[in-house]
């Protein structure tokens, strides 16, 4: 029961902390909804789709609620050039539009916009809205970093994203040897500066990208426990540990049991797999 406490207290922590972005040219709407989201969230605020860009490539923001029919450039075109984006493609996009027809809500959905609110709204309805996409991130970030063997992958919102999250997984695991592998390395591999990528990285996983270098030693560390062809000292050099019990604790605090203790549980799943006769 204390476990499931703590777990929701850090879930509404993290919600609490969650940076927003909204977007519209009516200065009324803007305080009134950033007024009513603030008492759980970070509201940034921008008055067009420009503006709206120009915020998003400095501060790592979780969601982004736009607008429809801005000057400048409009709630589509913003949700397009968000979703098109390598850097701003993981950044769930909610559509509000007084435009209440179905070819408008079909030009959301395929410029790839996560959900669609129609004018006039109840602030209840578009809080939880933003709450559920905001929730359901964190779950599946939460459950990527307490699993060992679960894929980078799963953390990925469009193909965009996968390919990202791929290259980085590639090149972390290309360079595990290297004890001094960190973030200026990551961006010169990527082909992206060190802010863009700490800025990417920070948004899609909730991590640096150090504690995502370490988790992927970690992980790929479990991935060789797993196959039991190596003892825990030979894993432990192999993902680039100079220290057995630094990886050991390490491996403790991220997944909540040893390496001897993971080793055994991975044996007793098999045991339980094979068919019986």
């Amino acid at each position: 029961m204390e476990k499931t406490l703590m777990s929701e207290t850090h879930g509404q922590n993290q919600e609490e902390k969650s940076i927003i972005l909204l977007v519209d040219d009516n200065e009324d709407i803007l305080d009134f909804v950033a007024d009513d989201l603030s008492e759980k969230f970070h509201v940034l605020q921008a008055r067009d789709g420009m503006e709206a860009l120009e915020i998003l490539n400095t501060e790592i923001v979780q969601l982004v609620i736009s607008d429809v029919m801005m000057p400048k450039m409009d709630g589509f075109e913003l949700c397009r050039r968000i979703k098109s984006s390598l850097e701003l493609s993981h950044i769930p996009v909610i559509l509000l539009t007084a435009k209440n027809t179905l070819q408008s809500k079909i030009e959301g959905i395929e410029l790839g916009a996560d959900a669609y609110v129609e004018k006039p709204f109840s602030p209840e309805f578009l809080q939880v809205q933003v709450s559920s996409l905001i929730k359901n991130r964190n779950k599946i970030k939460a459950y990527f970093a307490s699993s060992p063997l679960i894929h980078i992958k799963t953390m990925a919102y469009s193909k965009g994203d996968e390919q990202f999250l791929e290259k980085l997984q590639e090149t972390i695991l290309k360079n595990l040897d290297n004890q001094n592998l960190d973030v200026e390395h990551l961006a010169e591999h990527m082909n992206m500066s060190r802010p863009t990528l700490y800025r990417k990285i920070k948004s899609i996983s909730d991590l640096t990208p150090n504690e995502l270098i370490n988790l992927a030693r970690l992980k790929k560390a479990a991935e060789l426990l797993n196959e039991g062809f190596f003892k825990i000292y030979e894993v432990s050099e192999m993902v680039g540990y100079s220290s057995q019990t630094h990886f050991g604790r390490n491996f403790a605090k991220q997944f909540g049991m040893s390496p001897s203790d993971y080793i055994h549980s991975r044996q007793q799943a098999k045991e339980t797999a094979k068919p019986k006769h």
